[in-house]
This record gives structure tokens, sequence and C-alpha cells, in this order.
């Protein structure tokens, strides 16, 4: 295997794969990229064996072959390396030579063989989907997952597909994110999928909003394929809760505030809220909604803001962190709030939202001591 190929373009493809390179394994071969020399450029690859990214950069190949190399020595040696073309060659099955300017190294590989084979995922049932409405959904609903152990399914964001809409859902039993989009998808049959989270941000770092992605399922996992860059997942399986039932549909008090104001309060309020809980207690009435927090050994603090309220006044508590998390991902200036009672979950959207998504988060309430 013989190449030379631009300093960037190393340092663009070491840079893609990187993420996917455990940071300590048991298995030699995982620390390493895999990197195929073909007619087309190279193609480097990395996998933890739950994620795995391929991708494809253009180099000028005199010789086709492939080795792996330990990722994070070649990324340390590409970042500090001179402007100028490298060239890299594999002299027999381990060993690797890299020449650039006046610098030139001899790095011990791993023959290609050892390197794990990737997942099989057929793409010739696919759904077709636009990068950036992907990105989308994933930025707005996989903060909300658990990181809990005790609850596995809860650890993955549920990625409900149709062909007229894609939806994902994320929740922690106590706070939910759901987002859904209408697409125009193509011919690939309706499907519920349970993905790790870790995959999603990989999907959402390396693909350009603009690209057209292909997705397709094998026995248990996900690829995601773009004509240079492709994404595999292990999913999560099992079945996801019932979402559903907890969404309410009968919230009849409503508050609409401004999103900058309501944040700023709840984070000076959250400054005397317990380090354990959090509680901050909020009274909705007419046009004003006034936050109080009292915590034993440390104090109490009050604020006000003016909103615009309907429904029969309302004191509930919530756990401060969760609302913040929740109002950062609001993407409207004004944000409606929906109550049923003090126990009951209360929902959070953004208001006059002129956007073909609809986006819906939900906060449990804690529960106040009087």
């Amino acid at each position: 295997m013989r190449f030379t190929i631009s300093r960037e373009k190393l340092q663009e493809g070491l840079a893609a794969v990187a993420a996917s390179i455990p940071a300590k394994t048991t298995l030699p071969v995982l620390a390493n990229i895999l990197v195929e020399a073909t007619d087309r450029g190279i193609r480097l690859s990395g996998t933890d064996l739950d994620i795995a990214v391929s991708t494809e950069v253009t180099a000028d190949v005199e010789a086709p072959g492939a080795i792996t190399i330990p990722a994070k020595k070649l990324s340390e040696i590409a970042r500090e390396l001179p402007p100028a073309p490298v060239r890299i060659a594999a002299a027999g099955e381990q060993r690797i030579t890299l020449d650039c300017g006046k610098s030139h190294f001899k790095i011990l590989g791993l023959p290609k063989d050892e390197f794990p084979s990737f997942p099989a995922v057929r793409f010739n049932e696919s759904w077709r989907i636009r990068s950036g409405d992907l990105q989308k959904l994933i930025s707005h609903t996989s903060f909300a997952v658990s990181n809990e152990e005790s609850r596995p399914i809860l650890n993955g964001v549920l990625w409900e597909l149709r062909p007229e809409m894609m939806r994902m859902v994320a929740t922690n039993g106590h706070r939910l994110a759901k987002m859904e989009l209408p697409v125009k998808s193509s011919g690939a049959p309706s499907s519920d999928l349970i993905v790790p989270p870790k995959a999603l941000e990989q999907v959402r770092r390396l693909f350009p909003a603009d690209e057209e992605l292909e997705i397709a399922r094998g026995e248990n996992h996900l690829g995601f394929r773009s004509p240079f860059t492709a994404v595999f997942t292990r999913l999560i399986e099992g079945p996801y809760p019932p979402y559903e039932q907890v969404i309410p549909k009968d919230n009849n008090r409503i508050a609409v505030a401004d999103k900058a104001a309501l944040v700023s309060a709840l984070k000076r309020m959250s400054v005397i809220a317990s380090d354990q809980t959090h509680r901050i207690r909020m009274s909705f009435n007419a046009a004003l909604l006034r936050f109080s927090v009292q915590t034993p050994d440390l104090g109490e603090a009050q604020d006000e803001l003016p909103i615009r309220f309907t429904g029969d006044p309302l004191d509930i508590g919530f756990n401060a962190n969760y609302l913040l998390e929740v109002l950062r991902y609001i993407p409207t200036d004004e944000v409606k709030l929906t109550f049923k009672a003090p126990e009951r979950a209360a929902t959070v959207e953004p208001e006059a939202w002129s956007d073909p998504a609809s986006y819906l988060c939900l906060v449990m309430p804690l529960r106040l001591l009087d």
C-alpha cells in the first residue's frame, strides 16, 4: 500500500473517525484506525464494537492495500506535520512509514485481518432523509435520555419512522422531549428503532445539513450513509415504554412567558435551591408568576415575572435544572407552559412557532413541602 495525501485531507479524515475509537480497550486493534487504499482514494474506519464510522477522503493512490494504524499516535502526528503532502506506505503487514517534508516516521500497526468487520446492513430497502431534518430531531430530543443503567431502554432515543413523518422521543422518567417532522421518505416500511444517543451525536457531527442520507436496518444494527461517510450502530432492543400515556391531553391552565426572562429567573432561584432536589415553587396567577425558594441551612429567595395566564391560580414545584434544560432547546422567544394540577405533568412548548415540525417537552412536578 502506498499513497500521497494532503495534510488537510488526512486531518479531516482522522477527525471524522477519531470519536468512534474507544479511549480504553482490551482489544488492541480497536485502538487502531483501519486505513484502506482503493482506486477511489483512501477509506479510514474506526469502531468500539457498538458504533463504527468510516469515511473516504481523496488521495493519490500508487498501490492499493490495507493496514491498521494506532489512532491516537497517527492523529497526533498529523496535527503536528508541516504543510506539505504526506506519503504513507506499508512495509509488510505491520510496518508503516510516513514522510512529510523533512519529517520521517516509522510506526508499528496491526494486520487488517484483526480489525472487526462492519455490521451487515443492506441498503436496498432504505429510508432517504435530509441530514438537516435528522439533525434537528436529534438536537431537540437526545438531551433527555436517561443515564441510569437500571433501565437500559431509556438510555436510547426512540425513533419512529412512518411514510409521512418521523418522530423522536427521549425521556428519563422525569422529563421527556418529543419532536416530529413531516417527511417524504421513499419506499422503506414503517419502523420503530431505539438508537443510542452517542451514535446520533456522530450522525449529527459527521453529515452536512444539506446531504441526503440513506438509512437502513440490519438484524440489530442501523446504518447511515452518504456518498463518502457511513455510520453503523448497534440498536437497543426491547419495547419502548408507552410514552403517549404520560403526555397530558387535558391541561387547562396555560401560561405564556418570555423565554429569556424565565430562564434568568430560574437561574437566580436555583442558586438558593437545594443541591439534592433543586426544588423551586412557582405560583401562577392572572398576570404574574412568583418564584420562591426556601432551603434550610442556606436561606430563601423570591422573584416575579409578568406572564399571560389563563385558568385558576396554581402553586406547583419543579426541579429547576430540568426546566432549564428543556427551555434551552425551545426555539422561540416565548414559551407556552400548560398545567392541570400540582401533581400532574406540565408541558413546555414553543409559542407561535411557524415551523412544519411540532415540538413538545414534558416535566414532572415535585411535591411542595408546605
